[in-house]
């Protein structure tokens, strides 16, 4: 009676152990795809960051994210696992390596030599259009910058600034302009007006006396590598990289929204010029900037694209990360010690 029961179950829909393996297998197939694809996507991004270049879109916004592929490699790994895919779990095993090699900052950190002759602190910001001004000011009241970089300063920006900050900063080199074109930095010290460089945003450029000491200051605005803007976004960082290049042996501080982060190979250039990220010698190197909306938050989804450089003649005592409301952007405040190069003795 039992085998006959059993043979009608079976004529009637199979073996329900059979068909288990079937939807077990299927769900084993479909795991591994799933793996392969994604090991492949996040494979390509770290093989551009291996050659050093940028590639194509989707890559440069990818790279702006390097340590969050973590995430996609540990699923994929995972997936890979369940799929018993060796191939893909030892792949995955190499992804996950290579990512965690690449999310330790950029450059190696190394004292100046010669005496410090001047501490300042320094104040980057974007302001989103403008629409941080009044939360911008605050800031500076609070924090007391020597020199202030402001990007995405708007007409009302520009004159908030002139007018209630003209006292504490009566130096200033401002690109007054609409929207994201406007930018200002502000200075305790006497300024001269430098060439700045060309760009699509406003980048001024001046040099300032400090302490008896000049240092070359530019803010940096380029392009963000949006689709179909990577090449001006590339080209712009050029830009900067040339500036900086031109200057080398100068002490020099070059800030502001860069929209580039350690993990593209057009930002690495400028660092390679001898200048050095602040939040690299400060101990906050990869601390999210942008977006702000998620940068504070709980994990912290975002990406360090907002940066003060400095050359070798700086230390770099702190740098902390100031979240103002109205802006898509954190802004940076570091404390640096300038250090005076000494003169080659002569034989």
């Amino acid at each position: 009676m039992e085998t006959d029961t059993r043979s009608d179950e079976i004529r009637a829909g199979g073996d329900p152990g059979a068909r288990a393996d079937r939807r077990s297998g299927t769900w084993r197939v479909l795991a591994g795809w799933t793996a392969a694809l994604t090991l492949t996507g996040v494979s390509v991004v770290l093989l551009c960051r291996i050659l050093d270049v940028d590639g194509v879109t989707p890559v440069p916004q990818l790279l702006a994210f390097l340590p969050w592929l973590l995430l996609p490699g540990a699923v994929a790994a995972a997936l890979a696992a369940l799929a018993r895919w060796r191939t893909g779990l030892v792949w995955g095993a190499v992804v996950l390596a290579v990512t965690g090699l690449f999310c330790r900052p950029y450059g190696e950190p190394a004292e100046p030599e010669g005496r410090a002759v001047a501490q300042l602190r320094v104040l980057t910001s974007n302001i989103e259009f403008g629409g941080a001004t009044e939360e911008l000011l605050s800031a500076v009241r609070r924090e007391r910058p020597d020199l202030v970089f402001v990007q995405e300063c708007d007409p009302g920006c520009s004159a908030a600034l002139k007018e209630r900050l003209g006292g504490r900063f009566p130096y200033r080199t401002l690109v007054e302009a609409t929207g994201a074109e406007g930018s200002a930095i502000l200075s305790r010290y006497p300024l001269k007006r430098g060439p700045g460089v060309d760009g699509t945003l406003g980048m001024p450029g001046a040099v300032a006396a400090v302490e008896g000491h000049s240092v070359r200051l530019q803010l940096a605005h380029p392009m963000p590598p949006v689709p179909g803007g990577v090449g001006l976004w590339r080209a712009e960082l050029a830009e900067l990289e040339h500036w900086a290049r031109d200057g080398s042996g100068q002490p020099t501080v070059l800030a502001g929204d860069f929209n580039a982060s350690q993990d593209h190979a057009a930002f690495r250039r400028v660092l390679d010029t001898g200048l050095r990220d602040s939040t690299r010698l400060a101990g906050g190197a990869r601390t999210p900037t942008w977006p702000a909306s998620t940068a504070s938050g709980t994990p912290s989804l975002g990406a360090q694209i907002d940066h003060v450089l400095v050359s070798r003649d700086f230390t770099a005592r702190a740098a902390r990360f100031l979240d103002l409301p109205h802006t898509d952007h954190r802004s940076l405040v570091v404390d640096l010690t300038l250090h005076a190069r000494e003169a080659p003795e002569r034989g």
